[in-house]
């Protein structure tokens, strides 16, 4: 792996919370990700499911975790089951993981080849009353017309087994993932220094006339080169109105002079995540509305963010939020107070100019699993991500960072990016 081993203490932890609420006399099996094909020979990069590292540390192909914490035989309450290396494989794609390798990342002492699984679970299967399976349960998957190994593990289990109980595991990680620990929140703290460097560079490369795809070079570079993964997500490099539509990517428009630049871009380092955005003149300097329009959105972010505290109701920060956005587009002159006073309360005038909620979980997800029916807690890690965008005026603005909840309020993770507007302008021009 590109990132440095993680102590094992970490997944054995989490195997232990995740046992805690299983029902008696039950097994839970969970599957690795398949690998996705492009065309002909060609693979994609492997992503691991993000339950299956939790609770193992495993990030390869074809792996299997079955957890029977009843089990009478003590072999039987632990096992992974990984892809074997034959010959073939190690002249082509070289070694998979040894089983004492395996034992070393997850901290499980039975390490079984995955051509073993159906065999050795038909041995534990009567003995137990039902089974623990996973699913991609998160409210913005993509998976969901398209069979996955979990599904078909589903299918099989079911059929295989038909009279047994079954239950969710994604319930129980759902539960268990937003709260971090600490050696998680060494990981985040990593992905985000990945970040913080890999802004430093744009800063110092950009100038008018650049493409866009120019300037997210920079922040592959700086991740490939410190050892993460990949990309949190597809960063957005977007310049002058490109900015004003909040999903764009496609980062391949020219940077010119006078516009500003929105850049919103993620580190994943073993598995977990950074997110953050923030937004630079293409020329060095801010111009006079520009620097309006920004410093409206720091104002947002450093005030919206001390919401983000044990106790509150999600919903309730980005109640918050919004009023102080609102705010400020009066300020700004694009809301006129009156109007707002008297407006629908279920038809907002602020949406026309901020259009998207300002806080998500995030972890070994970018958008994390976890309810947001459910009160912030320590140790928990949400991004804030206020924002303004004046399709009009060709200017999109928003600013991001991640915090770590904490007993006495946040800590922000993404403390040392440039944010202020006059540390960026003597970055840009040193």
């Amino acid at each position: 792996m590109r990132y440095e081993s993680i102590p094992n203490s970490l997944f054995i932890k989490n195997r232990e919370n995740f046992i805690a609420q299983m029902k008696p006399n039950t097994i839970a099996v969970l599957t690795s990700n398949d690998v996705k094909h492009n065309n002909a020979d060609d693979v994609m990069s492997f992503t691991q499911n993000n339950d299956l590292f939790y609770l193992s540390g495993i990030d390869q192909e074809e792996t299997i975790l079955v957890l029977y914490p009843d089990a009478q035989m003590e072999e039987n309450r632990a096992i992974v089951f990984v892809k074997e290396t034959n010959e073939q494989m190690r002249i082509w794609d070289g070694e998979k993981l040894t089983k004492k390798q395996a034992t070393i990342v997850s901290g499980i002492e039975r390490i079984e080849w995955a051509q073993d699984f159906e065999m050795t679970l038909q041995y534990m299967a009567f003995e137990a009353d039902g089974f623990y399976l996973g699913h991609n349960e998160h409210l913005k998957r993509v998976t969901k017309d398209q069979e996955t190994q979990q599904d078909r593990m589903i299918k099989w289990c079911k059929g295989k087994y038909p009279l047994h109980e079954y239950y969710r595991a994604a319930k129980i990680t759902r539960d268990l993932r937003p709260i971090k620990s600490e050696e998680e929140v060494v990981l985040m703290q990593k992905a985000a220094d990945i970040s913080v460097n890999s802004f430093i560079r744009v800063l110092k490369a950009c100038k008018p006339t650049m493409k866009e795809y120019e300037l997210e070079a920079e922040l592959t570079y700086n991740l490939v080169k410190s050892g993460a993964s990949h990309h949190a997500f597809q960063p957005i490099v977007a310049s002058g109105k490109n900015a004003c539509a909040l999903h764009y990517n496609t980062n391949d428009a020219i940077c010119n002079d006078g516009e500003m630049i929105l850049l919103d871009f993620g580190v994943c380092y073993a598995n977990y995540n950074s997110d953050t955005t923030r937004c630079l003149p293409v020329n060095g300097k801010f111009s006079d509305r520009q620097k309006e329009v920004y410093s409206s959105v720091l104002h947002c972010l450093k005030e919206g963010s001390k919401y983000l505290k044990p106790g509150v109701l999600p919903s309730a920060y980005e109640a918050k939020m919004a009023v102080l956005v609102e705010t400020q587009l009066i300020e700004l002159g694009l809301l006129d107070a009156n109007k707002v006073a008297n407006q629908d309360p279920e038809k907002p005038l602020y949406k026309k100019y901020f259009m998207h909620g300002t806080a998500h979980h995030i972890g070994l997800d970018v958008h994390d699993v976890g309810l947001y029916s459910r009160n912030i807690e320590v140790g928990m890690v949400f991004t804030c991500e206020p924002g303004i965008y004046i399709p009009e005026e060709g200017i999109g603005c928003r600013l991001e960072n991640d915090y770590l909840i904490t007993e006495n309020g946040n800590v922000n993770l993404t403390v040392a990016m440039p944010i202020e507007i006059e540390e960026i302008e003597a970055l840009m021009n040193n």
